[in-house]
C-alpha cells in the first residue's frame, strides 16, 4: 500500500481542466509536507494535466479502477476543485476526509449549492462566502466551512503583457454557465460594445481576455459575439500597431491583471481576484439581467464598482476615462476586500490552506485510530 497524504481529484472533461490547473502550483507547495497525487477520471484530461505539473498523475476511468486505486494509495484527505457529479463516486469512500476547495471565489449562484453538504469541509475565502452559504442553503452546518482565503492570489506568474506607457484597459468576461440561473456573461449582450468603448478611451491599450469556456463555447450567440470582439481587436491593432491592443484567448489572467489600470468584467471570480490584487484600481461590473437591486444584494462587489448594462454601455468610454482621473470608489473597494478576504495579505492564504489540510489529515488519523481501536461487540471507543 502506497502512503499518499492527499489526493486531488478531478472527474471532468478537458474543457474544464482550467479549474484544476490553477491549483497545481499550490498543490506542489503542499506536496513538500503532505505528498499529493492527482487522480483523474478522464484520460484526455490527464493528458492535459500531466505535462503541467511535477506531481504524480494517475488515471482511474472506471469506478472499480477508482476504488482499487484508493485502496492502494490510502490517502488521508481528498480535495475537490468542482462539483462534478462523478465526485460522488469518490465521496463514497468513508475512510478519508473530503474537502471541497472550489476553483475561485465569486458571487455566482453555483458557489453555494447543496453539494456543499456532501463534503466534510468546504474551504472558502472569507466572510462573504460564509454569508453566501448561510443565505443560500437550508440546514447547512457552517462548522464545515474553513476560511483559507485564495492561495492562487499568492502566486506571482511571469507577466504576459509588454510594457506600455498607455493606460491598459482589460475586458475579462465570464462564460454563459451550465444553466440560465448561472448565466452572467456579457459577451453576447454587450461584449462588442464594451470592446469599442474601451478602445475609444484616449491613450488606452485594450486587452481582451475571455474565460476559457468562451473560447470553446457551443452557444451560437456567445460564439458569434466572441468572434466579433476578436475582429474588433484585430482591426484596432491594424489601425494603430503601436498601441498594443491584443486578445489573449488562453493563459493565466493573474499574469495579466498587474499591468492593467482598469477592468470590465462580469459576476465571476475574476472581479474578486481584481479586488484582492488591484484594490487601488477601478473595476466595472456588467449586469446582464438589468436588476440593480438584486445585484447589490447578491453581489457585494457591485457596491464598490460602476455597473454597466445594455442601456448605458454607450457611455462606457467617458465613464472609464472619468474614473481613471477620479477614482471615487477606492475606499469602498478597500472595505469590500476585507469583506471577501478577511484581513489576509499576500502569502497568508497559502499558509492558511497548508495548515487546514494538515489539520484535516491529522484529524483523519485520529478518527481512524478511534474506529480501529474499538473492541468487538459492545465495547466503546478506545
Amino acid at each position: 500500500m502506497k502512503q499518499v497524504a492527499v489526493i486531488a481529484y478531478y472527474a471532468d472533461d478537458p474543457t474544464r481542466t482550467y479549474q484544476l490547473v490553477q491549483w497545481l502550483p499550490v498543490l506542489e507547495v503542499l506536496h513538500r509536507t503532505h505528498p499529493v497525487t492527482i487522480v483523474l477520471r478522464d484520460p484526455d484530461s490527464a493528458d492535459v494535466i500531466a505535462p503541467r505539473t511535477s506531481l504524480p498523475v494517475l488515471r482511474a476511468p472506471s469506478f472499480p479502477e477508482l476504488t482499487a486505486l484508493y485502496e492502494e494509495l490510502d490517502a488521508k484527505v481528498v480535495l475537490y476543485c468542482n462539483n462534478s457529479i462523478l465526485n460522488f463516486q469518490s465521496l463514497i469512500d468513508g475512510r478519508r476526509l473530503h474537502a471541497h476547495v472550489n476553483h475561485g471565489e465569486s458571487d455566482k449562484q453555483s458557489m453555494a449549492s447543496n453539494n456543499a453538504k456532501a463534503y466534510d469541509r468546504v474551504f472558502v475565502a472569507g466572510e462573504a462566502a460564509v454569508q453566501r452559504h448561510v443565505a443560500g442553503l437550508l440546514e447547512f452546518d457552517t462548522r464545515r466551512l474553513v476560511r483559507v482565503g485564495r492561495p492562487q492570489l499568492d502566486l506571482r506568474p511571469e507577466p504576459v503583457l509588454a510594457p506600455s506607457t498607455r493606460r491598459t484597459l482589460l475586458y475579462a468576461p465570464t462564460w454563459e454557465g451550465d444553466a440560465d440561473y448561472n448565466d452572467y456573461t456579457s459577451v453576447d449582450t454587450i461584449g462588442p460594445d464594451i470592446a469599442r468603448g474601451l478602445l475609444a478611451v484616449p491613450g488606452s491599450r485594450f486587452v481582451y481576455k475571455p474565460h476559457p469556456k468562451v473560447v470553446t463555447t457551443p452557444t451560437t450567440a456567445v460564439r458569434a459575439a466572441h468572434r466579433e470582439i476578436l475582429r474588433i481587436v484585430a482591426a484596432a491593432d491594424a489601425a494603430d500597431p503601436t498601441a498594443g491592443h491584443v486578445a489573449i484567448e488562453r493563459g493565466d489572467i493573474l499574469a495579466i491583471m498587474p499591468d492593467c489600470d482598469a477592468m470590465v468584467t462580469d459576476v465571476s471570480s475574476v472581479g474578486l481576484d481584481w479586488l484582492y490584487l488591484c484594490t487601488d484600481k477601478p473595476i466595472f461590473l456588467t449586469d446582464r439581467h438589468r436588476d440593480a437591486d438584486r445585484l447589490r444584494q447578491d453581489v457585494p462587489v457591485s457596491r464598490c464598482a460602476d455597473v454597466v448594462d445594455d442601456e448605458d454601455v454607450a457611455g462606457l468610454a467617458a465613464l472609464v476615462a472619468a474614473r481613471l482621473e477620479h477614482d471615487e470608489h477606492h475606499l469602498a473597494r478597500v472595505a469590500m476586500r476585507h469583506h471577501y478576504f478577511d484581513d489576509l495579505q499576500v502569502g497568508d492564504s497559502t499558509t492558511r490552506f497548508l495548515d487546514a489540510v494538515a489539520a484535516l489529515a491529522a484529524r483523519r488519523d485520529r478518527l481512524l485510530g478511534a474506529v480501529t481501536g474499538r473492541h468487538d461487540g459492545d465495547a466503546i471507543i478506545a
